[in-house]
């Protein structure tokens, strides 16, 4: 099984995940790990460590990330580069996140990071584009 780590700033990680149970329930193969403000870089690094340590029977590892460029999007790059079948993805959602914990059976990491890719792409979106996708764009104008 694929495994996924999911790290972000404050309580982005824990939150997302707690909300994930909520609507999924418990996910195995699935640890979230917080950088809080009083947290460090050799910190976070440990515990992500220890959660590539907890999932040591998976074949492949995904980092999902809240936000390019920062301390927890480094720090997973840096574990990722260091093995093969690890791959790193950020920008994370809630939506994102579903779908892809639902559709990871069977899929290797780089497989998991190109469908993630288009699920946060697809589950972006507004009201008024969605309402958009369900009017008629021209009015069928019947009669003689």
């Amino acid at each position: 099984m694929l495994g996924i780590i999911l790290c972000g700033h404050g309580g982005f990680a824990s939150g997302l995940a707690q909300a994930m149970r909520q609507i999924l329930g418990e996910q195995s193969h699935f640890v979230a790990i917080d950088f809080p403000e009083s947290s460090t870089t050799a910190l976070f690094t440990r515990q992500c460590e220890k959660a590539l340590g907890q999932l040591s029977d998976c074949e492949e590892i995904v980092f999902l990330t809240d936000l390019l460029g920062g301390t927890p999007f480094r720090v997973c790059s840096t574990l990722a580069l260091q093995k093969s079948g690890r791959e790193v993805v950020t920008g994370v959602n809630m939506q994102l996140l579903l779908e892809m914990i639902l559709d990871r059976d069977g899929l290797s990491a780089g497989e998991f990071r190109v469908q993630a890719l288009a699920c946060g792409h697809r589950g972006l979106t507004s009201l008024a584009d969605e309402l958009g996708n369900c009017r008629e764009k021209e009015p069928v104008e019947e009669g003689i």
